[in-house]
């Protein structure tokens, strides 16, 4: 992980650390997969992902459900009964309760 965030912005592993931690609470071996857009968290399928843009992380995520929230970044969009959701995090303490909830919500639907 060293090597993937030698190249980014600081704001990045803060946020993705506050990400994995929650999810640890969850599943102490939650599987994550740095790629070359980003970081996907997987359980069955992909659940999440993180993509770093150049003044946010976009989080996008997957529920059973369609939130209305104005944190909500763009279209949500629908497919085969998931939706697909992204929120904007500029900085660590961004990552709330609320969003660590449909986080976990996301995790839990993906079973």
């Amino acid at each position: 992980m060293d090597e993937y965030f030698e190249s980014g912005p600081d704001f990045e592993r803060p946020i993705f650390e506050a990400v994995l931690a929650h999810l640890q609470t969850l599943d102490p071996d939650v599987y994550f997969e740095p790629v070359q857009v980003g970081i996907f968290f997987k359980r069955r399928t992909r659940f999440l992902a993180l993509r770093t843009m150049t003044k946010w992380v976009a989080v996008g995520f997957q529920l059973d459900r369609k939130l209305t929230n104005k944190r909500i970044a763009r279209k949500v969009i629908e497919n085969s009964g998931r939706y697909y959701h992204v929120v904007n995090v500029r900085t660590s303490t961004e990552v709330d309760d609320q969003l660590l909830n449909w986080l976990s919500d996301s995790w839990a639907s993906d079973e």
